[in-house]
């Protein structure tokens, strides 16, 4: 049998269709984010979701900077540095965190509530900052190609712009502006990653580690939701809760 080093690399086409396969795995599947575009989540549940995914938001440039810090390569450097500015802002342009914050107070949410980070949940927590530590001592490529989760993001912001003024009227319509400028960037940068992917991991065991590598950002973005799924759908019994030295539902 032939091992991963002696295996022939897949094609170009092959390799793509197989990252590509990996969207059957992607987040907007989780039960959590089923419900909550289906309209079936009440406006707790959503606004769990806005405060513990500020948590991954803001934490997105302090994965890229990592990458561009141990990335060697001047080219990829400034191409990828756009990435930072897109979510911190420059200029005129406030960027994707503060979009963020202003989908927070369009759910009711002070923007001091968001900050605080004091309704984080420790699985989310986790789950984020491994993927910063992952960005930090990954070699630089595999970091560039964990990104290629936004292969499918485009259309989960179409869906969220498509459903939720429908679904949850009692949020004002302006907090809607990340999800309309991720529509042009995420299509933008995900060019990049997956042309740079696919032309840089060429052999068998390169390709099959870059698959383990989206497989790893895909159980990131999956934790995440099942955090909150806990915290927020299934919640845990008082007895499991008290043990745990938690409050429990009727506390």
């Amino acid at each position: 049998m032939k091992t991963s080093n002696q295996a022939q690399a897949w094609s170009r086409e092959e390799f793509e269709r197989r990252l590509r396969a990996k969207g059957a795995g992607y987040h907007i599947h989780h039960p959590y984010h089923v419900m909550m575009n289906q309209g079936r989540l009440g406006p707790e549940q959503v606004r769990g979701w806005v405060v513990n995914r500020f948590y991954y938001q803001m934490s997105i440039p302090l994965k890229d900077a990592a990458i561009v810090a141990n990335c060697p390569d001047r080219a990829v450097r400034r191409i990828w540095i756009q990435r930072i500015i897109d979510h911190d802002g420059s200029g005129g342009d406030e960027g994707g965190i503060e979009a963020w914050l202003r989908l927070g107070e369009a759910c009711g949410i002070a923007r001091e509530e968001m900050w605080g980070l004091k309704q984080v949940l420790p699985g989310v927590r986790f789950a984020v900052d491994a993927y910063v530590d992952f960005a930090r001592h990954a070699p630089w490529p595999e970091a560039v190609c964990s990104s290629l989760t936004e292969l499918f993001a485009p259309t989960i912001h179409q869906s969220r712009l498509d459903h939720w003024p429908r679904h949850y009227p009692w949020i004002e319509r302006s907090g809607y502006d990340y999800f309309r400028r991720r529509l042009s960037e995420a299509r933008r940068d995900v060019d990049f990653a997956l042309d740079f992917t696919l032309g840089h991991f060429t052999s068998r065991a390169q390709q099959e580690r870059a698959l383990e590598v989206l497989q790893f950002k895909l159980d990131v973005l999956w934790s995440m939701l099942d955090a909150m799924y806990v915290a927020y759908v299934d919640r845990i019994p008082t007895s499991a809760a008290a043990a745990a030295g938690r409050p429990g539902d009727g506390a």
